[in-house]
């Protein structure tokens, strides 16, 4: 007698199930949807007194969801482990992408760090974020015996040339994810607590030595420091966090209702569809739906654990850890700056931001979880 379940078609339609965390699939597309539907109503009265289409934000992240939508399908379909022969290949091909920015890179509000493809613009440092995350899981899944302090300064090095070269962009924000996400990555490959504590004293070191030499910028600074005294700071520096947290603050426990929000109507918040999306879902969705959106995101964060947990390899539980960290800590600093309790660091809400290249990442790191939750579970 022949079982559904023993069936041919059966068995593959349970092993393409199985690629498929439901857990990540479903909260990753349910934020990119809220963040179609904060991003139309961040922008639609400005582009309609402008005289411009106001669907054009709309149309074009629903069409960045889509295509994230399909790489992370590909991605989970993907054998992750074929990443580990190529990591260098990726690694050398993102410091030239990285180079190849201030050649022929396009400028946009005083930086350089886009390659424009027609009608879209194509962010590398986005995408290094993901190179780096699988060269370091490559370099720590070859040392099984364990990382000493030699491995410590060779991963400083490997990912502290990429960095400068997205500072220098300037991309600050994307610079200090990349450093997050070595640290995170570096405690869950297991280094000596002591080196851990060594790199953060050096990295501090670093940051004082910058500020005291001139290698940042007046603005950035101020964007960095105004946060921890905003009344001693310029006006400049805090505009849009004050009006990100006015914004907030108008929503109340349940928000005024989508597309109903004075602040975002108004466009009283700049660059609102993109670093300040978040101001948004407090002003429309209010405290409540504030809160409901973190606790997905930590819904995710708690399913990518798992995962890493469950993984068969170091490879694959490195990449979750990277993942984690990436998606973790951009939203910790997107909400905390759009709250005013963390510095303006111009890191994208994953998911919810308007942008081709942070979109597209952030669905394929949800992919190379899935993958590696697929291997797992077979």
């Amino acid at each position: 007698m022949v079982t559904y379940a023993s069936h041919p078609v059966a068995r593959r339609r349970a092993s393409l199930a199985g690629r498929f965390d439901i857990v990540v699939s479903g909260t990753s597309i349910a934020l990119a949807v809220l963040g179609v539907v904060m991003v139309y109503s961040a922008t639609r009265d400005k582009l309609a007194l402008s005289g411009t289409n106001p669907h054009y934000y709309l149309d074009r992240q629903a069409v960045f969801v889509v295509m994230g939508i399909v790489v992370m399908v590909a991605m989970a379909l993907f054998d992750y482990r074929r990443l580990e022969p190529v990591a260098t290949v990726l690694y050398v091909g993102t410091l030239f992408a990285l180079l190849g920015v201030f050649v022929v890179g396009s400028h946009a509000l005083g930086s350089q760090r886009w390659y424009s493809l027609g009608p879209l613009q194509l962010q590398p440092s986005e995408f290094a974020t993901l190179t780096l995350i699988v060269a370091i899981a490559t370099y720590c899944a070859r040392r099984p015996e364990g990382l000493v302090f030699r491995d410590l300064v060779r991963l400083v090095l490997m990912v502290g040339v990429p960095a400068l070269m997205i500072i220098k962009q300037p991309d600050l924000g994307t610079g200090i994810v990349v450093s997050v996400i070595l640290l995170v990555m570096l405690a869950v490959a297991g280094m000596p607590g002591r080196y851990l504590l060594l790199l953060v004293a050096a990295a501090t070191a670093v940051v004082v030595v910058a500020l005291q030499v001139g290698l940042l910028q007046k603005y950035q600074i101020e964007r960095l420091t105004s946060f921890i005294s905003p009344n001693s700071a310029s006006q400049s520096a805090t505009y849009n966090v004050t009006q990100a947290k006015n914004a907030i603050g108008s929503g109340g426990l349940f928000g005024t209702g989508v597309f109903r929000g004075a602040q975002t109507n108004l466009s009283y918040v700049p660059f609102q569809q993109t670093d300040f999306i978040f101001s948004a879902v407090g002003e429309q969705l209010g405290f409540v739906g504030g809160v409901v959106t973190l606790l997905v995101y930590g819904l995710l964060g708690w399913r990518i654990l798992r995962i890493a947990q469950q993984s068969k390899d170091v490879f694959g539980r490195m990449l979750c850890g990277g993942v984690f960290a990436l998606l973790s800590f951009s939203v910790f600093e997107n909400v905390g700056m759009n709250m005013g309790i963390m510095p303006v660091a111009g890191i994208p809400l994953p998911f919810l931001s308007y942008g081709g290249s942070a979109a597209i990442v952030f669905f394929i790191a949800a992919g190379l979880v899935q993958s590696v939750h697929a291997r797992s579970v077979r």
